[in-house]
């Protein structure tokens, strides 16, 4: 039996969600599958999120929380984490019919151009609005909670990778749209990291093949992976640089790297080389500073074999700026106004 229907066979039988250290255990011990794997959690861990991730909606499986998985014929929701099975909210406002549901954000998006007219909203009425339009589909017993956490949390991602961030905060629970922001001191520093960001991924095109890798190392020694090498020149079997990332100092997972300096985008047979050139136990990556095609991005994903984590260009220059390789961060200090001042005009 394959991971997948162990899963299912594993989680109909518990009639709950389960972690996935759980997961594994059962599986091992009713021996629906087999593995020589010395961090067989792992394994399926990445196998649940590359299903759902891939399959969306049609996916057997729903994440409810960081690292335990439940099933959607069960009433689990991949949005948070799960109320109990079949419960409803009983506090939504009625929801009109929708021909499209939307994530939180991309449903926040959709209020604010609409009924924003460019001014901000709090992220309750955003939710209510939401809900009432059919475009969230959700039964968690708190969607405005969550709707403000996204919010927040996108936010303070693309802060992170000097990106003009997708949400405005304007004051304690509201939000505006950052495309609204069209002048002012924010907007120039946006914009001035999005110059910085285009001129490193071109300056990543002229540099040599060994510091383009050393590079990489470097970025994978600042986002905490350990035990960090890059493969000898010659005869790397198309891994250029291993790793092994720590979780929390709790999960250890052996990484192999494989950089592609190109400006053509990356084809399903470098993602099926990779795949062939890894050891036991080991995930794969490809970096690139172009992109991949819809089949390599297939490939990367296809079920019942071991996932490949897929970087492309724009991404590899944000988290080079995140992590501050190849980029120097400049702290200034920003002065406003007060009412403790009032002006006489």
């Amino acid at each position: 039996m394959n991971v997948h229907d162990a899963v299912i066979q594993v989680l109909q039988e518990a009639g709950a969600p389960l972690h996935a250290q759980e997961i594994t255990k059962r599986i091992l011990e009713k021996k629906l599958w087999e593995t020589s794997g010395k961090t067989p959690a792992a394994t399926v861990s990445a196998r649940l999120y590359a299903d759902i991730k891939k399959n969306r909606d049609a996916s057997p499986f729903a994440l409810v929380t960081s690292q335990t998985f439940g099933l959607r014929e069960m009433g689990m929701k991949s949005s948070g984490i799960a109320p109990p099975i079949h419960l409803k909210a009983t506090t939504q406002p009625k929801v009109r019919v929708s021909a499209k549901t939307y994530s939180f954000t991309d449903a926040a998006e959709r209020v604010l151009e609409q009924f924003g007219n460019k001014q901000p909203m709090h992220f309750r009425e955003i939710t209510k609005k939401a809900l009432e339009m059919g475009w969230l589909d959700t039964e968690g017993r708190t969607p405005d909670a969550t709707m403000g956490a996204q919010l927040y949390t996108s936010i303070k991602r693309a802060q992170r990778r000097g990106e003009q961030p997708r949400f405005v905060q304007h004051a304690r629970g509201v939000f505006g749209l950052g495309k609204w922001m069209g002048h002012g001191l924010a907007y120039q520093i946006t914009q001035h990291n999005k110059q910085v960001r285009q001129t490193l991924r071109k300056r990543l095109f002229d540099m040599e093949w060994e510091e383009f890798e050393d590079l990489v190392a470097r970025l994978l020694g600042e986002m905490e992976f350990e035990d960090v090498k890059v493969s000898a020149r010659r005869n790397d079997k198309g891994i250029d640089v291993r790793g092994v990332l720590a979780v929390g100092g709790a999960i250890r997972v052996r990484m192999a790297v494989q950089v592609k300096k190109w400006k053509h985008n990356v084809q399903a047979p470098v993602v099926q080389q990779v795949r062939g050139s890894l050891s036991p136990h080991e995930h794969g990556v490809i970096i690139t500073t172009s992109d991949f095609s819809k089949g390599a991005r297939e490939e990367a994903e296809r079920r019942d074999t071991t996932p490949i984590a897929l970087v492309n260009g724009e991404a590899f220059a944000s988290l080079l700026m995140q992590n501050g390789v190849g980029i120097q961060r400049q702290a200034c200090e920003l002065f406003e106004l007060t009412d403790a001042v009032p002006s006489n005009a």
